[in-house]
């Protein structure tokens, strides 16, 4: 029975692998355009991408693989240094792509993992949004032929519907055929579309004679490797890239983990961050050294697998035998691909982030719906990436203003049990005499810490009747800055001065461990306890 069932998980595994081959490939040749680089790099970061997460990886469903996005960004990022020049692109694209493999690395090792929401999920829903409609618009334009100029979308858009009467409509009806067959065959599930689409783009080309209609071909795709090297490139080139491939890993991994961790909830599996950190790393250096592109767990592709009813990464192994049996056997008839179908893979691909009822929650719940505008406007007006910097300085702000607004509660018994709540949220919670319970609702850090303790000593100046103890409850902040500790022993000494008794409660193990560490050589620490709220309370009421 044990074998029945391997064989069956075997079986099912080598159709999903089969087919999302047929969508890998061509969009590994089309994301490479995006990009500005050779076809060969996409089948290169394919390879690189699903031969190192296959190894190294822990989701089942996961592809890793090149993905419009990070395309987007590499493309935008390397024509900003390169100047024109396309050799130069490639050599650069090769760096951005290993300084990120590299971040990935020392993320893994540092155990970063948990941190796994570079960029708030509105301003990412946004900034998706937003690039997918700027990619659709620039593969719109390579079906119909035309070259608008302009780098920021809403001008591009205007240039592309003046250019109208140049449009090539053989390009535009082959696209749009192509486009609405992959919508047709994406309802049969374990049918590998993208091969079929390209088998019959091919076909096109022959039959109607598509390069003498004016419409553009792939052309020979050279695919050959390269003794693996470091790009030699000057000092400050290296600094440009060093921004530029962070902003690369904050897409990546932002896409990557949201589409690992989403189909490890769905399916109740098990996923380790920090192992996956790693594969990701190891996937995009091997990926650079061979010139290719970046590579992440890209939605599309993963959401494929898991729906070709893939059963563990023996898929992706499946279809990096079936990529590689393609690229040994007939890479050289994917050169007589027509552009316009290339443009309709990639338009298939983008198109889940052109959803707009992923929106809906923010305007039924009234939450983020600005931030999700502004996120989706920064890349239109601005372009990619700029919009991707405005897209995580929004997310910093976002999170720096919740912080610094932070608010101290105060505490009260709630009827004659253990239990400590807020006063403000529970007006039937009892003040204990004499005493004076605050908690601050957020993590102390050096940004709010100055005015949250101002609060509190306000707190002590009001209170009614004066009280001679205080007790603070620190359950969310989980660390210390050092600006927070200067704060804090400031503090000390101002409740030492006024007499005041003051006892730390619910402390996190390293905040515990640092005040104990002060406490051996300065004396004005107070007691400090990792105990609830209400054995403090139990120990100041002992000692009165």
């Amino acid at each position: 029975m044990q074998s029945l069932s391997a064989k069956s998980a075997f079986a099912l595994d080598a159709v999903a692998g089969l087919s999302i081959a047929g969508l890998l490939l061509p969009e590994a040749v089309a994301y490479s355009g995006i990009a500005n680089l050779p076809p060969q790099a996409g089948i290169v970061a394919l390879i690189a991408g699903l031969s190192c997460y296959g190894l190294f990886g822990t989701s089942r469903f996961a592809i890793v693989s090149a993905t419009s996005s990070s395309a987007a960004v590499l493309g935008a990022a390397g024509a900003s240094l390169a100047g024109g020049n396309a050799n130069l692109q490639v050599v650069l694209a090769g760096a951005i792509v290993l300084v990120a493999g590299i971040f990935f690395l020392i993320a893994g090792l540092a155990r970063l993992g948990n941190i796994t929401d570079f960029i708030a999920k509105p301003v990412l829903r946004g900034f998706t949004f937003g690039l997918g409609l700027v990619i659709a618009l620039r593969q719109l334009a390579l079906m119909a032929g035309v070259h608008p100029k302009s780098q920021y979308a809403p001008w591009y858009a205007v240039e592309l519907v003046q250019e109208f009467a140049n449009w090539n409509k053989a390009g535009v009806l082959t696209g749009a055929s192509a486009l609405a067959l992959l919508f047709a065959l994406s309802r049969l599930r374990r049918l590998p579309g993208g091969l079929i689409v390209i088998a019959l783009g091919i076909g096109a080309t022959g039959w109607f004679d598509l390069a003498q209609r004016g419409v553009g071909l792939v052309g020979p795709i050279h695919l050959m490797l390269h003794a693996p090297a470091l790009p030699a490139l000057a000092h400050d080139q290296w600094m440009h890239i060093a921004e530029l491939g962070f902003a690369v890993v904050l897409v990546l991994y932002s896409e990557s983990y949201g589409s690992i961790r989403s189909f490890a909830i769905k399916h109740n599996d098990t996923v380790a961050p920090n192992r996956d950190l790693l594969a990701l790393g190891a996937a995009n250096v091997v990926s650079a050294l061979f010139l290719g592109m970046p590579v992440g767990a890209g939605y599309s592709a993963t959401s494929a697998n898991e729906a070709a009813g893939a059963t563990s990464r023996m898929a992706g192994g499946v279809a990096l035998l079936v990529l590689l049996a393609i690229v040994l056997l007939v890479l050289s008839y994917i050169a007589l691909t027509p552009e316009p179908v290339l443009a309709a893979i990639v338009i298939f691909g983008v198109s889940h982030s052109l959803r707009i009822a992923g929106f809906r929650p923010y305007f039924l719940w009234r939450r983020d719906r600005l931030v999700v505008i502004v996120s989706v406007l920064a890349v239109l007006w601005l372009g990619i990436l700029n919009g991707l910097l405005a897209g995580v300085a929004i997310s910093l702000i976002m999170l720096l203003r919740r912080f610094s607004q932070a608010s101290i509660g105060e505490l009260g018994r709630l009827a004659d049990g253990h239990d400590f709540v807020r006063i403000a949220d529970h007006p039937q919670a009892m003040r204990v005499p004499g005493l004076l319970i605050l908690r601050p609702e957020e993590p102390l850090f050096f940004a709010n810490v100055e005015r949250m303790l101002n609060d509190v000593r306000k707190r002590i100046k009001a209170a009614s009747p004066p009280v001679n103890h205080v007790i603070i409850s620190l359950e969310e902040t989980f660390d210390l800055d050092g600006s927070t500790v200067e704060a804090l022993l400031a503090f000390f000494v101002d409740m030492q001065q006024s007499g005041t008794q003051l006892t730390l409660a619910r402390l996190k193990h390293p905040v515990h461990q640092l005040l104990d560490q002060i406490a051996r050589t300065t004396p004005i620490v107070p007691p400090c306890t990792g105990l609830s709220v209400d054995d403090a309370v139990r120990l100041s009421q002992d000692k009165a």
